[in-house]
């Protein structure tokens, strides 16, 4: 059997439920087991299984291009970070609230995105525009389906404000939304400043995952 048969084995193990768990904690523990792309991540060194989603979102749409910069919003753990870096090798901002290991050639910085003065340390950190903007971010879902889908389409408007204010002409915004992808005013918004809109829920997306992508082309200043 080869290393990634290995990885992507269906054989299930079995996670017993220890007194003091939470059913729900159980759950998540038995999936974290038995997904296949955590086993991956962590066969191949990667910080987390959300690498594989830019992977196939970037194999389908070619995203990434040679030296280009990148701007990643929300970036911790820093998945993305490093597959644009592997993918682009160009000037790499990451941004998030939360602390984050050092990766090598990006540049860290820690901020609030909801603040103003996260425009201005981004501007100070960084010589020019950029070629392209990602935002995996997403809030804490509640397991209310309507209040989840607000606070997330409410991040991904945020990481547009973001990209029309850092990207180059040409460039690409590639953010997180929920299931039905982008709509309103965030839709109309996107159509106005890109030449290509698509949506796209790649197969490292968990199967009973609301979420979806969207990937903007051809940014026009």
């Amino acid at each position: 059997m080869s290393k990634k048969e290995k990885i992507f084995r269906t054989t299930k193990e079995v996670l017993k439920t220890a007194k003091r768990r939470k059913s729900s904690s159980t759950r998540w523990l038995q999936r974290q087991i038995n997904d296949p792309y955590v086993r991956q991540a962590q066969a191949e060194g990667k910080r987390s299984r959300a690498a594989y989603k830019i992977i196939q979102i970037d194999e389908r749409y070619k995203i990434f291009n040679l030296g280009d910069s990148v701007l990643d919003l929300g970036a911790a753990p820093g998945s993305w970070t490093e597959v644009a870096l592997e993918r682009a090798g160009g000037f790499t901002l990451a941004v998030d609230i939360l602390d984050m290991d050092s990766i090598k050639k990006a540049v860290i910085l820690k901020a609030d995105l909801q603040e103003e003065e996260s425009v201005e340390l981004i501007k100070k950190l960084s010589v020019d525009k950029f070629d392209i903007v990602l935002s995996d971010m997403a809030a804490s879902t509640t397991g209310h389906k309507s209040t989840d889908h607000i606070r997330t389409q409410a991040l991904a408007e945020l990481a547009a404000l973001y990209a029309v204010d850092f990207l180059k002409k040409g460039g690409t915004f590639c953010a997180k939304v929920f299931q039905g992808g982008t709509h309103g005013d965030l839709l109309l918004d996107l159509k106005k400043n890109f030449k290509t809109i698509k949506h796209y829920k790649p197969d490292a997306s968990r199967k009973g995952s609301p979420e979806t992508y969207v990937i903007a082309k051809g940014f026009q200043e």
